[in-house]
């Protein structure tokens, strides 16, 4: 076998033991945490990745046999794969599309004021039932943003939620408020889109 030059010992010397401090310091950050609590968690931004990463966390929790409500404030009509597979377990999720569409399809505010409404009393039902362990509240921030719900009742029946229960909301343009009330934000930044740079539309699989 061959000896490892003395430069590499050293090396690997000095690493060993910058990792035992690494550890010893995250050792003690963890006994100061908090080993549970409900969160309220923003995905925003305008890169891809929002809903996919709120589906990825109910796909976590079903495989964890934890319950997951889920309403979409604008998709309606989509066949989505992520709707598809959670249809699977009907004990562990309840999924409501609840949308007609983006507003600039509907073309019709009053239309999507009452199904925001709608889809806002669900979201609550769900979020006063214990049974549910998540409610992913998709593109809940579109609606925001075209004021179709009051920021103020959002954050009214967010600041009361159920202590262990999870609140994931999605959609580009988080409000100011949203992003200081919650426990959690992810800004998805665009840096390439096939739709912008080579026009290719949205892909089963992909975006759905």
């Amino acid at each position: 076998m061959t000896t490892p030059p003395q430069t590499d010992i050293e090396t690997n010397t000095r690493h060993d033991e910058k990792m035992k401090k690494i550890k010893a310091a995250r050792d003690r950050m963890m006994a100061e945490k908090v080993d549970k609590k409900g969160l309220v968690i923003v995905h925003t931004g305008k890169g891809k990745g929002k809903s996919s990463s709120a589906f990825g966390m109910a796909m976590r929790c079903v495989g964890h046999d934890m319950k997951v409500g889920v309403v979409q404030f604008i998709k309606g009509g989509w066949e989505t794969g992520e709707a598809r597979l959670l249809a699977k377990f009907p004990d562990l999720c309840e999924f409501h599309a609840m949308g007609a569409g983006f507003t600039w399809e509907t073309q019709n505010r009053a239309q999507d004021v009452a199904m925001a409404r709608t889809a806002w009393d669900k979201a609550c039902e769900m979020m006063r039932d214990p049974s549910f362990a998540m409610v992913i509240l998709d593109e809940l921030n579109i609606v925001l943003r075209y004021d179709f719900l009051p920021l103020d009742d959002v954050l009214a029946v967010l600041a009361d939620k159920l202590p262990d229960q999870h609140i994931v909301i999605t959609g580009r343009n988080a409000p100011d408020a949203l992003i200081e009330a919650a426990d959690l934000v992810t800004e998805m930044t665009l840096i390439k889109h096939p739709f912008r740079e080579q026009g290719i539309k949205a892909q089963i699989g992909v975006e759905f």
